[in-house]
């Protein structure tokens, strides 16, 4: 094609090209890497080391480690994001999830803001404590 084209040649010349490509986000977005912000870990650490000298201590300490390097490395956009991740998670309300640890003797409660990219731990416990406490409403307690 000839650089003084008409403005038709051009055009659809142009249109044809922009046409299968559609981008969901500027160019430059998909190039960001986020992290995701994860508060209250030193609350995940304490609750391994009060599991010290138990047998199931290691597997604890590996599964929260890769739970939370995972987690980390994560880019949910929805709660759709995260039980395709994690099927075995239970979505509580709109940003609250259940995870289920270490062979599901253990639960992880969190509240996520998906928006800012954020993981606040809420609770950690046994499977038994669980079951004792309101998961909607519970809250970390330093």
């Amino acid at each position: 094609m000839h650089m003084f084209a008409p403005d038709e040649q051009r055009k659809s010349r142009f249109s044809d090209r922009n046409a299968a490509i559609k981008p969901l986000r500027p160019f430059w977005a998909h190039a960001i890497r986020t992290v995701v912000r994860i508060i209250a870990r030193s609350m995940l650490l304490a609750f391994v080391e009060t599991r010290r000298g138990r047998k199931d201590y290691q597997a604890l300490k590996g599964s929260l480690g890769a739970w939370f390097a995972e987690v980390r490395k994560a880019s949910w956009p929805s709660m759709a994001a995260v039980k395709q991740h994690y099927a075995n998670a239970s979505v509580v309300s709109a940003e609250r999830i259940v995870f289920n640890v270490c062979g599901n003797h253990y639960r992880l409660v969190v509240a996520v803001d998906f928006e800012k990219a954020i993981v606040w731990v809420k609770w950690i416990g046994t499977h038994a404590d669980y079951d004792k406490i309101d998961v909607r409403k519970v809250e970390y307690e330093p």
